[in-house]
């Protein structure tokens, strides 16, 4: 297994290295053996796909000597719509999709055990008691259809809003735009009108006025430039609202169709390092963007741990819905929860 640890340092030179090794290698002029589709949402400058999907193509380039090519599609060059992704890697009409899975509601319920609030502790530490959790219950159950190279989620997550949300009463009748199912319902029962849509159109509903409010975590905001249309930020000091979860994913068919060597680099870079590397990265790369907010003026709302603890139990409510939902499906709601808050304490306390 790659030390993903460091592999964000070394990224450039890796990207170089594999130039060198295609440029030296014998019929360097001819194509890779396996051209892989990777599709996704965002931009390319945007923090995901510069600081984790680019340096992990270059790692697969370099692994497999140039046999693998990993062609990147952002913002959504190859057609459809975000919540669409992950019918792409089922379907084969991209090879490796990046995406939500909340952006299908209802589809991949175990994943959002993880998105209910103040679950989640560091982005690192809750990657890694996802992939843990994925491999109890996921990866034969939700993700049957596909090949999951990794899962993980991003830093604490925020309001940013026009006007400043200081409290529980700022926040009714707020027209806020919200990520996921549980996320939807959690903000509806604390007194906003959620809006559910995809992130890359938050920009546009924040400047049309169809929303009042998003909640993003830091690192997705420059990309967004959501620092521009809103001037209020509220955070909830050492506790975190909430996350999302996301999903690295390749089609079954096409993996099963590479041959065991070239089966054996996906792997190695697949998993539980990578699904830890990335989470702890989408956490790193809140800081510029909250630097870039500070520096133009930006209002910094730090809840204090007495309207903390407000919220903390006006949620609850969110987290009991869950498990009755999941207690219907036959998917045992309680022991989902109780589980994936073991394995988060324990991975937050390494």
């Amino acid at each position: 297994m790659p030390n993903y640890r460091n592999l964000l340092p070394a990224a450039a030179g890796t990207i170089l290295a594999a130039s060198l090794l295609l440029a030296g290698a014998p019929g360097a002029s001819m194509a890779a053996d396996v051209t892989l589709r990777l599709h996704q949402m965002l931009p390319p400058q945007a923090s995901v796909p510069k600081n984790i999907l680019e340096p992990w193509m270059a790692r697969i380039q370099e692994e497999s000597g140039g046999r693998i090519e990993v062609q990147h599609f952002p913002a959504m060059q190859l057609g459809g719509k975000p919540p669409e992704l992950i019918d792409q890697a089922i379907d084969g009409v991209a090879d490796i999709v990046w995406t939500l899975p909340g952006y299908t509601p209802g589809r991949f319920p175990r994943t959002e055990v993880f998105e209910l609030p103040f679950v989640m502790t560091n982005a690192e530490a809750v990657s890694r008691a996802f992939w843990q959790l994925a491999e109890e219950t996921m990866l034969d159950q939700d993700f049957k259809d596909m090949k999951v190279l990794g899962l993980w989620v991003h830093g604490p997550g925020l309001i940013h809003s026009k006007q400043p949300i200081s409290s529980l009463d700022d926040l009714k009748g707020v027209k806020l735009r919200a990520p996921t199912r549980v996320t939807n319902d959690m903000f509806a029962s604390l007194g906003a009108t959620p809006v559910g849509m995809p992130v890359p159109a938050v920009p546009e509903a924040l400047s049309k006025g169809v929303i009042d409010a998003t909640v993003v975590p830091w690192e997705v905001t420059g990309a967004l430039k959501i620092n521009e249309l809103v001037d209020n930020h509220t955070s909830f000091g050492d506790d975190a609202l909430y996350t999302a979860t996301f999903v690295l994913a390749m089609n079954r068919a096409t993996y099963d169709a590479l041959p065991d060597d070239l089966k054996a680099v996906i792997d190695n870079n697949s998993g539980l390092e990578l699904s830890a590397f990335a989470g702890k990265q989408m956490q790193l790369d809140d800081a510029a963007p909250r630097d870039d907010a500070l520096a133009k003026g930006g209002v910094m709302i730090d809840l204090g741990p007495e309207e903390v603890a407000l919220w903390k139990e006006a949620a609850i409510p969110t987290r009991e819905k869950w498990i009755a939902e999941m207690d219907e499906r036959g998917l045992d709601g309680s022991s989902l929860y109780q589980r994936a808050m073991e394995l988060i304490k324990a991975n937050t306390q390494q």
